[in-house]
């Protein structure tokens, strides 16, 4: 998965004409550290995926979309079955767009997914709970978000989404990567 994911990552920078070395200045992470990811060499948390997606303006679900066209046996998406690895799923809502305006994306976490780290990027983000309790981490202070509540915040300040509950969380999330 992380040579395929580097390779997809690589194919993307390149299509959006971005040096290393400005995907590394606008993520904060190393030349290095981008160069060994898109050879396979290294591997990406759901923090890091989240930024260098941003970077490219992308959904973190873009990097995954030609495996969704597959499906397992029982009828379950592949796609699903790679972000599992991070417990988090991306579904993007609106593919096939070029550097859309805002990014539309369906969000599951699967029971107690709460490892990660809060993160900050240009622009705003919006979530609506479809099922399960979403909390979302910004700043210093927590919200509990149940199904039919939403959030809208500015995704410069630090945030993060967390499901310690024991289902899953299901959610949209549409961000921008601009402000108005």
């Amino acid at each position: 998965m992380n040579k395929t994911l580097g390779l997809k990552i690589k194919a993307i920078r390149k299509e959006k004409q971005k040096t290393l070395k400005q995907v590394a200045e606008d993520t904060g992470f190393s030349i290095s550290f981008i160069s060994q990811l898109e050879r396979g060499k290294s591997s990406a948390t759901l923090e890091s995926l989240k930024k260098i997606s941003v970077a490219l303006g992308v959904s973190p679900g873009h990097f995954f979309e030609e495996e969704a066209g597959n499906s397992n046996q029982d009828g379950s998406m592949i796609m699903a079955e790679r972000i599992a690895a991070y417990g988090v799923h991306y579904q993007n809502l609106a593919p096939g767009f070029n550097a859309p305006d805002f990014m539309p994306m369906q969000v599951t976490l699967e029971p107690g997914q709460n490892g990660g780290r809060p993160i900050t990027h240009a622009g705003q983000e919006f979530v609506y709970v479809l099922e399960g309790t979403l909390t979302v981490e910004i700043g210093a202070g927590l919200t509990e978000l149940a199904p039919g509540q939403s959030l809208f915040y500015d995704a410069g300040e630090s945030h993060y989404w967390y499901n310690r509950s024991g289902g899953r969380t299901v959610f949209l999330c549409i961000s921008s990567d601009t402000k108005p």
